[in-house]
């Protein structure tokens, strides 16, 4: 018994310890960091993504690459993760988080070559971010609201390097109206992207692109009899349905004579006519129905010179309300004129060939609808990529009213201001520290990298420049020079930057502190789970023949 194995695991589970298995995970985040590294900047190039089922998504946001590559590994998903929470908080930097995640494991795994102990460089780089947002704190400006030049520049900075680049300016502007439209300042100033509706139609320029000042909706209205265009609408919002209500209970209802029959539909009738004078009677002239419409009350409505929409989803209903300043109604019998909202204009247009209603005119909307078009559906994907980028930094920039300068700036500052805090630390936390700080210079050495300039001259230059105390200078791509980047208007949100250390921190700590990896493979499927028959089924046993049988026992003759 003295040499027999004990196994705790099940069969064909894998177990990988120490060093074997820190260096198995930052090999697979630094690979997911490096596959989206070349997207970095406005010279990043992007990627076309092809799933299982042939469809092509061409983009070179970090969060969409990664979220389309089909990752298996455990330790490259956090770096995914990071990714896509930065996606979720700021929907801008991506890339810059995943890049960031994967440069803090390389430099890890140096200090753990020198038998440094992954706690300590996990607590050094916790210190370390600490100081690095304390730092981008210090470098915050502050921008307003009414400050459109600048909340321009933000939108413009977010949708450099994307496809939609030809008409960045177009489309900011767009995207900072559209933003400073449904801003809600109760106390303290709030943005609800789910707020601004974005309609894509494939067809026409990117330049036709136009922000509407109210709603589209995706439907047409249901009788041609209705009339294609009202001026002044009143409009009633209702999200009960304009037909008969069924019992609740089973009833049958017994008809003798073709006179009843005939009463029944009168008085069937009279109740839609009802249902339809209600309306009338509130003194609507456009009725968005989130139910049904029965056909006669159609016509009624026709009749009556009413647009009516049906079946009108309830999110559409709800920003219609906000924009339209009425009220969704459930019961027709206590309508009033406040409950009804107001457009300058509702009219039903073709858009792609399509039919779709434009609810225009509105007064203080706090909705709005952006009409992106662009040649092929591809274009406009990558269109819509961009302005939601542009969209979300814009809101942040509203919300928190802090700036701080682009172009790898805040990240040099921040490496230089880290470098003199590691030297006031005791201990090896400051090898730490340090790390972290040349892991931050990751970003402008991909910026110039992805440029084809020389890193390492634009890297010194960089330095330089900051260690004169000019804080705001970044670097140029197009002209391969370091200059101020306030006067060239990259500027980011204040947030963009904070949540990549801090996503990108906590994921590079939880990975490092990671030293045994335990996975269970899934057993093969036995025969019943292969939809295959048990062994021994093949046939039945001993039945080749039946024994004794060949001929006839005696007395049978």
């Amino acid at each position: 018994m003295a040499g027999q194995p004990i196994f705790i695991l099940k069969e064909g589970s894998k177990r990988t310890r120490g060093r074997d298995a820190q260096s198995n995970n930052i090999m697979a985040a630094k690979a997911v960091a490096e596959a989206v590294r070349t997207t970095l900047g406005p010279k990043g190039m992007d990627k076309m993504l092809v799933d299982s089922m042939g469809d092509v998504v061409i983009t070179n946001d970090g969060a969409t690459i990664l979220k389309e590559m089909d990752i298996e590994h455990p330790a490259a998903k956090m770096v995914v993760e990071v990714a896509k929470t930065q996606d979720d908080e700021v929907g801008d930097g991506t890339t810059s988080a995943a890049v960031v995640a994967g440069e803090l494991l390389k430099k890890a795994e140096d200090l753990i070559e020198q038998e440094i102990h992954p706690t300590i460089i996990a607590s050094g780089y916790r210190l370390a971010a600490e100081k690095a947002v304390e730092v981008l704190n210090s470098l915050a400006m502050y921008v307003d609201m009414s400050n459109r030049d600048l909340l321009v520049s933000i939108a413009e900075t977010a949708m450099t390097g994307k496809g939609a680049e030809a008409s960045k300016r177009l489309l900011s502007e767009i995207a900072v109206d559209a933003v400073t439209s449904v801003v809600d300042t109760n106390g303290k100033k709030t943005v609800d992207r789910e707020n601004i509706s974005v309609i894509k139609k494939v067809g026409g320029r990117v330049e036709d692109s136009e922000l509407i000042q109210g709603m589209i909706i995706d439907k047409e209205r249901i009788h041609s009899n209705m009339p294609e265009k009202v001026k002044d609408a009143k409009l009633l919002l209702l999200n009960s349905a304009i037909e008969l209500k069924d019992t609740e209970v089973d009833a049958e209802i017994s008809i003798t004579s073709p006179d009843q029959l005939q009463s029944f539909l009168d008085q069937e009738e009279q109740m839609l006519k009802k249902i339809v004078q209600k309306v009338i009677g509130s003194g609507a002239n456009v009725v968005f129905c989130q139910k049904g419409i029965e056909d006669l009350a159609q016509h009624y409505l026709a009749k009556a010179g009413i647009f009516a929409i049906r079946r009108v989803k309830k999110s559409d209903m709800e920003k219609l309300a906000r924009a339209t300043g009425g009220k969704l109604i459930t019961n027709l019998d206590e309508v009033t004129s406040e409950d009804l909202g107001y457009a300058g204009l509702v009219e039903e247009k073709k858009v792609g060939g399509d039919n779709m209603t434009f609810v225009t005119g509105c007064n203080n909307p706090k909705a709005v609808t952006i009409l992106l078009r662009g040649g092929t559906e591809h274009v406009v994907d990558s269109i819509d990529s961009a302005l939601e980028d542009a969209l979300r930094v814009v809101g942040v920039a509203i919300e928190d009213e802090k700036l701080v300068a682009g172009g790898g700036s805040p990240e040099v500052e921040v490496a230089l201001r880290l470098q003199e805090y590691a030297a006031t630390l005791e201990g090896r936390e400051q090898l730490a520290v340090k790390a972290y700080a040349e892991a931050l210079e990751v970003i402008p050495r991909t910026l110039a990298e992805n440029a084809g300039l020389d890193p390492i001259d634009m890297l010194m230059e960089l330095r330089s420049q900051h260690e004169k105390g000019m804080k705001t200078a970044g670097l140029n791509v197009y002209e391969g020079k370091v200059v101020d980047m306030w006067k060239e208007f990259v500027v980011e949100p204040l947030r963009v930057k904070t949540q990549v250390i801090n996503a990108a921190t906590e994921s590079a700590v939880m990975i490092l502190r990671i030293d045994d990896i335990i996975a269970s493979t899934r057993a093969a499927p036995g025969p019943e789970e292969m939809g295959g028959m048990p062994p021994g089924m093949g046939g039945m046993p001993g039945m080749g023949g039946m024994p004794g049988m060949g001929g006839m026992p005696p007395g049978m003759m």
